[in-house]
C-alpha cells in the first residue's frame, strides 16, 4: 500500500505524458521532487493542524477547511462549514481555493488529506492537513461547543 502511495505521488510530480491532469498555468509552487529534498522538521510541524489548532485559524479567518472526501461520504455526514472539493476533483478546482489564507485539509482519518496537503503545496498553497481527521473534529464539536463555534463563525462571515 505504501509503494502505491509513493508511487503516485511521484508520478505526480514527476509529470509524466498520459498519467496526470498537466498543472495549472498558475501553479508556483516547488515541484513534488524539489519538496521532497527541502523537507526537514520545520517543515514536518508546519504541515500540520490539530482540531483546537484548525478552530483558531477558522475563527481567525486565516484558513479553509477542504473536505476533500467522495460525495457518497459527505452525504452521509458532514461538518456543515468548510468547502467539499473530492481528492480526485482537486486538481480541476484550484481557483476556488483562496491563496491568502491556509487551506486545511481533511478526511476521516488523515491518508487522503496528506495527499491534498502535498500536491496543494506543489501548487504554491499554504496548506496543512488535519491530524486527527474530520472523526476527531466532530467529536471536538459536540453539543454547545458546535453551537458556540457555528455562532462565531458566522459573524466572521
Amino acid at each position: 500500500m505504501m509503494r502505491c502511495f509513493v508511487l503516485w505521488l511521484l508520478l505526480l510530480g514527476l509529470g509524466l505524458p498520459g498519467l496526470m491532469m498537466p498543472a495549472p498555468a498558475a501553479a508556483e509552487g516547488p515541484s513534488l521532487e524539489e519538496y521532497l529534498l527541502s523537507f526537514d522538521y520545520a517543515e514536518r510541524r508546519e504541515m500540520k493542524a490539530g482540531s483546537q489548532q484548525l478552530l483558531g485559524l477558522l475563527l481567525n479567518d486565516e484558513a479553509v477547511l477542504v473536505d476533500i472526501r467522495f460525495p457518497e461520504e459527505r452525504q452521509a455526514w458532514s461538518m456543515g462549514f468548510g468547502l467539499a472539493i473530492p481528492l480526485n476533483e482537486l486538481p480541476r478546482r484550484l481557483d476556488e481555493l483562496p491563496r491568502d489564507k491556509v487551506i486545511v485539509t481533511a478526511c476521516p482519518l488523515k491518508d487522503r488529506a496528506i495527499i491534498a496537503m502535498t500536491y496543494l503545496r506543489t501548487q504554491g498553497f499554504e496548506s496543512r492537513y488535519l491530524t486527527d481527521g474530520l472523526l476527531e473534529l466532530a467529536r471536538t464539536l459536540r453539543g454547545d461547543d458546535a453551537r458556540f463555534f457555528l455562532e462565531l463563525l458566522s459573524e466572521i462571515d
